[in-house]
């Protein structure tokens, strides 16, 4: 009988954290750091971004807090090499940052386009690309982007979400290939509706009772994080049980 595989850890580990202010990427930070993580939080809000670091070293984690605007290329940059060089090391870069616009094509401005695309898919690309790029010579590091059920079908009044999301899901896919045989893992994860901001604040009609606690893909996230070297989820989907907008 072979023996089991022992748990991994994320003590000491450092983890980026994109969109870390509020809803989901908040509950990452707060759950990597719970098992031992430092959590570099990111946020283009800088406030937000020191609200939840703040309130992981209330409860006796490490964090530190970071305004990003990850759409920028010399500012993703800068977190990237600027967090690796202060920790002397970057495990994880969790591409959690997004935004959309829910209005029928014809209302869509381009800008509008542009912001949804360069937040949601230039982003992660920006970010991936730093990443991947001390992660090879890690010969380790995970990067976990987060998609959405809109990466796997459609519904009308959200074309720039779905092309970025979709995208995403190809983008990852494909770098998950890539960066395998230099020891970098990639993952998506497909998370079902949540309690977060993103959607409560847009539909307030939304019932939550159809949605999912985001602590849930948090600790999913984890999962990811704590599989052992020699094994990698590429693709993993976190639903409500009611969720409405899945098959």
């Amino acid at each position: 009988m072979n023996a089991r595989t022992p748990m991994r850890s994320l003590e000491d580990r450092v983890v980026l954290v994109t969109g870390g202010g509020r809803g989901l990427g908040a509950c990452i930070a707060e759950a990597v750091c719970a098992d031992g993580a430092m959590a570099v939080v990111c946020d283009l809000d800088a406030g937000r971004a020191e609200s939840t670091a703040q309130r992981i070293r209330d409860a006796g984690g490490r964090a530190e807090a970071m305004a990003l605007d990850v759409g920028d290329e010399s500012q993703a940059r800068a977190a990237v090499e600027g967090t690796h060089g202060r920790h002397g090391r970057l495990d994880a870069v969790i591409n959690n940052a997004g935004v959309d616009y829910t209005v029928p094509i014809d209302e869509l401005t381009v800008e509008q386009w542009d912001t949804v695309i360069r937040t949601n898919l230039r982003g992660p690309f920006l970010l991936s690309r730093q990443a991947a790029s001390i992660m090879r010579r890690q010969g380790e590091g995970h990067i976990v982007n987060v998609a959405s059920t809109a990466a796997k079908r459609a519904w009308p009044n959200a074309c720039a979400y779905h092309a970025s999301k979709w995208a995403l899901l190809g983008l990852s896919h494909a770098l998950h290939a890539e960066l395998r045989p230099y020891g970098v893992k990639v993952s998506a994860v497909i998370a079902g509706g949540m309690r977060t901001p993103f959607l409560l604040d847009r539909f307030p009609d939304l019932d939550p009772g159809l949605l999912q606690d985001p602590a849930n893909v948090a600790a999913a996230v984890r999962f990811l994080l704590l599989q052992p070297p020699e094994t990698v989820i590429p693709e993993v989907t976190v639903l409500p049980l009611r969720e409405t907008s899945w098959p």
